[in-house]
């Protein structure tokens, strides 16, 4: 037994170590004790506060042997920043005695917000995949700069992040920061627009530290930068802060021209034929060429998402140019990339000349095979209607069809759902095995063409996508399928085989995962836009005598909603308040009476929602009363 370990079991006190002047690291294990006496049959309580106080931080992983994915640095700029914490705290002593002081109030939030969020009446994996992954947002995989904007690593190894930059391709599946905490949200929008776009509108996909810092440009990232124009819509309607729309619009607009831009080296859609038909970087690290639905859907739904702000800050002429295209590319998406069972990646992949016409030809041309290497071609993707995904939850006119978004949801289920992974050949990395289940990226049916080198990744099941992919199919109503997945998904994290709270990908506690957040928006149908002072719900799932019990957050406020057996409804805001003009019920029954925070009010009801002459604050609690 080491001598830590005897002298903790002994019935001595402490001694304190002394170390050697100047000699450093000492890789010792610590031990903390409070000594009390305690009378028979008494409860004592002993708390413990764990602080600390680097305040200076710098960009010490550059250079290291670790993934960045693609950034390069020609000099790597050490200029220190300093950490969000001590900005608030002069050093541990103050956090320490803050964090005991407050202590009471802050535990006391903390069940507020838990036994609102645990009333929520779902399936017990889908609300244990929402509130595991938060602990994502509590761990090293996030941090804020000193003016208290978000950083975020793609995930963390053990002694730094895993691929830096709050990369755009995948925070854009990380639902649960924008609707928890909003403001930090719209500060990656800031940072991103201020600092990774380029005056030619391309945006690169992580953001360098110290913010500023210049390198070697790689390639901007079409669901990344496409994405990103869909998600500043999502942030200003969940905030309502249509001030903070405008001093991103000219931002947006350049982000968007850059697709059809003659200075995108990649050639996105030259000529505004409203496709992409060029090399299109991705989240799986490679290129995709020619046109593809899953990145096609990106650009169709930022066309459309472009064209609602737009209508918005009244640029008649910029909501003119975008309505018309993004109805071009929806009608070739649906027509062009769907083969009557699911939507494809269309490219002959044994015509060099597609990769010659960008000088890819050493890296994407397999000589032995003559093929076009990392492609989709005929397969069945999991992300192919990621982008309708995105428009649900932001609240965007539809962008697929939506008989053939099911009729897709349905294939990925039949082909890309393995019960048993183990089963599976994986050249990559693994993530389930032996008899865990999952949705591996893409599958190739029998009769189509599998490419000899295909999709990076193709067998790999990546929890993120994972979840986005279940909580389509949910919103959609497939919700056997959606729950099947998401149980297989957590089935792999049960605390017996691998950490609850850490769901991997490129590192641990990754962000990614945080779409689990919108299994909650797609079982209530959450929508909201406080600008127009709207929000309500459309619930998915009913218990047995039709009730339905959901935590809510968005923009100021936060709380509960009950649909309850008699058909009334209850919206309680347990912190913050709303400003309401429309509430959507998501039901067509009678509502005979509507009260905000006890007193009533007049109303008019069209359809499954009810609206006020003008907007109502709202503090404690909105209640509709039915007949």
């Amino acid at each position: 037994m080491k001598p830590y370990g005897r002298k903790f079991a002994s019935e001595k006190p402490l001694e304190n170590r002394r170390y050697e002047n100047g000699k450093k690291d000492y890789k010792d294990t610590g031990m903390l004790c409070i000594s009390k006496e305690t009378a028979p049959g008494e409860i004592q309580e002993f708390h413990y506060v764990l602080t600390w106080n680097v305040p200076n931080c710098n960009n010490y992983w550059s250079g290291l042997d670790i993934s960045t994915s693609n950034i390069h640095y020609d000099v790597c700029d050490r200029t220190p920043w300093k950490n969000y914490y001590a900005v608030l705290f002069e050093d541990s002593w103050a956090s320490a005695s803050y964090a005991l002081h407050n202590r009471q109030r802050l535990l006391g939030e903390t069940l507020t917000f838990m036994d609102a969020m645990y009333e929520t009446t779902i399936p017990e994996a889908a609300l244990d995949a929402v509130t595991a992954n938060l602990a994502i947002l509590r761990s090293p995989t996030c941090l804020r700069l000193e003016d208290g904007s978000f950083y975020g690593w793609e995930g963390c190894f053990d002694n730094v992040g895993s691929c830096e930059g709050t990369c755009t391709h995948v925070w854009n599946y990380a639902y649960a920061l924008p609707f928890l905490f909003p403001a930090l949200a719209r500060s990656i929008r800031d940072l991103e627009f201020r600092y990774s776009q380029r005056t030619d509108g391309g945006i690169e996909f992580r953001l360098r530290l110290p913010v500023g810092s210049t390198g070697k440009w790689f390639h901007s990232c079409a669901d990344g930068q496409l994405g990103s124009i869909m998600l500043t819509y999502r942030d200003y309607k969940i905030s309502g802060d249509r001030e903070w729309l405008a001093s991103k619009w000219e931002s947006v607009k350049k982000a968007l021209a850059y697709a059809w831009s003659e200075e995108n080296p990649d050639a996105w859609d030259r000529g505004k034929k409203g496709y992409l038909d060029g090399r299109q970087h991705h989240t799986l690290d490679m290129e995709l060429f020619g046109p593809n639905a899953w990145l096609q859907g990106f650009y169709a739904g930022a066309l459309s998402a472009a064209a609602e702000m737009a209508a918005v800050l009244a640029d008649r002429e910029a909501e003119e140019e975008y309505r018309e295209l993004a109805a071009k590319a929806k009608e070739y998406l649906n027509r062009e990339l769907f083969n009557g069972e699911y939507f494809y990646q269309k490219v002959d992949v044994c015509d060099r000349s597609v990769v010659e016409r960008f000088q890819a030809q050493d890296d994407y041309w397999n000589e032995e095979k003559g093929q076009i290497k990392y492609q989709i071609a005929d397969g069945c993707g999991i992300d192919q209607v990621l982008a309708q995904w995105h428009g649900n939850l932001c609240g965007l006119p539809e962008i697929f069809e939506k008989d053939k978004t099911r009729c897709a949801l349905d294939a990925i289920f039949h082909y890309n759902y393995k019960p048993a992974l183990g089963e599976i050949y994986n050249p990559w990395r693994i993530f389930a095995i032996d008899e865990e289940g999952g949705v591996i990226m893409c599958e190739w049916p029998e009769g189509t063409l599998k490419p000899a080198i295909p999709l990076t990744y193709a067998q790999e099941c990546m929890d993120g996508m994972q979840y986005q992919t279940a909580s389509h199919m949910i919103w959609e109503g497939m919700l056997e399928q959606g729950e099947t997945i998401v149980k297989a998904v957590r089935e792999k994290y049960r605390g017996d085989n691998r950490n609850p709270w850490c769901e991997i990908e490129c590192g641990s506690y990754y962000a990614r995962s945080m779409a689990s957040y919108a299994l909650l928006l797609s079982y209530s149908g959450f929508t909201c836009d406080l600008d127009q002072g709207i929000l309500g719900f459309r619930p998915r799932r009913r218990c047995a005598d039709d009730s339905f019990t959901s935590f809510w957050s968005a923009g100021s406020g936060w709380g509960r909603v009950r649909y309850q057996s008699d058909g009334s409804i209850i919206l309680e805001i347990i912190r913050g308040s709303l400003f309401l003009k429309q509430f959507v019920t998501g039901t067509e029954g009678n509502i005979a009476k509507v009260s905000c925070d006890g007193k009533e009010q007049k109303f008019t009801r069209e359809k499954d929602r009810i609206s006020f002459t003008e907007k109502v604050r709202i503090e404690k609690s909105l209640e509709l009363k039915a007949d």
